[in-house]
């Protein structure tokens, strides 16, 4: 368990919808932060577009009025880092969707994420009970005029996700590096129990992918995703960064 004097922020992270889109590691490289190097899965290189609700939000402790409960999207990669307890998997963020700006102006200026405050809204719908229950979980979101959405039907109840699955490779990441804009990469550790997850019936995303993410990426995000699945979340924390370099 966390030290709770080194904790930042507690929440539960539910209704994980991500997306994921196999590129050419060259098209993250020069994104990969000082001090870690690029992560793949048995040789292919990743991008998720993930969608989830932030819930019950805390920071240093303090529940913020209007700020409790909110959606976030993110688009983000995978890298790694040998620490003196071994290999540390992680994410990087390319871009953070929230719907408020002091959410976004705080990520930035405390872990130099790259977050953007844009008009968000979500939907989550169960057709059904027990292990024939279809669940259809949206995402969606505006930027400079155009709408967006992500978009994941599952089926039936949410399993163990196995070791060694691409599944684990997607979900099972404890840290987070960011580069910082003065040089450098912040190091911050993600607390939280192993998540289940649904096999997915349809995945797809729609929208306006090139003003948000630039054409390199909107060719990626185009076609149908490599795999796209829904994991249930939990409680998480997230500790205060440590700056590497």
């Amino acid at each position: 368990m966390a030290d709770s004097r080194s904790v930042f922020l507690t929440a539960e992270w539910r209704h994980l919808a991500m997306l994921n889109f196999e590129v050419d590691p060259a098209l993250v490289r020069p994104l990969v932060p000082a001090g870690t190097e690029l992560d793949d899965y048995r040789g292919r290189t990743f991008v998720s577009l993930v969608g989830f609700m932030f819930l019950n939000t805390r920071v240093l402790g303090v529940t913020v009025p209007r700020h409790r409960d909110f959606e976030e999207v993110n688009l983000r990669f995978y890298v790694r880092r040998r620490a003196s307890d071994g290999w540390r998997r992680a994410v990087v963020f390319v871009k953070e969707l929230v719907p408020r700006v002091a959410i976004a102006v705080a990520a930035r200026v405390f872990y130099g994420e790259n977050y953007l405050a844009v008009p968000m809204s979500h939907r989550i719908a169960v057709v059904g009970e027990g292990a024939g229950a279809v669940r259809h979980v949206y995402y969606r979101w505006q930027f400079e005029g155009h709408e967006n959405e992500m978009h994941v039907t599952v089926r039936g109840e949410a399993s163990e996700i196995a070791a060694g699955s691409h599944e684990e490779f997607i979900t099972e990441h404890y840290w987070g590096y960011a580069r910082r804009r003065r040089g450098g990469t912040l190091e911050y550790q993600v607390a939280h129990p192993r998540w289940r997850a649904w096999k997915t019936l349809e995945a797809r995303l729609e929208g306006d992918t090139t003003r948000l993410y630039g054409e390199q990426f909107a060719h990626c995000l185009k076609g149908p995703p490599a795999s796209a699945f829904l994991a249930d979340g939990s409680a998480v924390s997230v500790l205060k960064g440590v700056r590497l370099q």
